[in-house]
């Protein structure tokens, strides 16, 4: 732009200089990066970028106060979690969770809460049956390391 304007100044030596333009906008610039991001992930983000980085899922409503000590666990650990404890129908749950591309559904049942586990399923499909402090460190880990 300096060339293009014919931008100049005049030196202490009293001599014309090119002047430098350096462009700084805080407007757009974080905007055109989400794009780049969400272009590049096709919005299926990485664990660790993800702005909800777990889905906790009860398969029905006598459920939800286990998915529930679940879901307070992972936000304590700092998690982004969210828990659908809506009227749904379990596949119609992990359907949403999936077309919204969450990166970990925890799913729970009778199974789950008689044996105080969750069974994990990711993008690349199902994980299986983990005890709360595992499914933590899994999590954990994959964020730290941004893997």
């Amino acid at each position: 732009m300096p060339d293009r304007f014919d931008l100049t100044y005049i030196a202490p030596d009293g001599t014309k200089k090119r002047a430098f333009v350096i462009h700084r906008s805080s407007i757009g610039a974080i905007e055109r990066i989400m794009a780049f991001l969400i272009e590049k992930y096709a919005g299926a983000f990485p664990l660790w970028l993800s702005p909800v980085q777990a889905l906790v899922l009860p398969v029905s409503e006598k459920h939800t106060a286990y998915a529930q000590e679940i879901f307070n666990a992972l936000r304590e650990a700092g998690i982004r979690v969210e828990l659908d404890d809506s009227n749904e129908t379990l596949g119609k749950k992990i359907r949403n969770g999936k077309k919204e591309k969450v990166p970990y559904l925890a799913i729970v049942g009778d199974e789950e809460v008689g044996a105080k586990t969750a069974t994990l399923e990711g993008r690349s499909g199902k994980i299986g049956a983990l005890p709360l402090p595992e499914i933590l460190t899994r999590l954990q880990e994959e964020i730290r390391t941004r893997s």
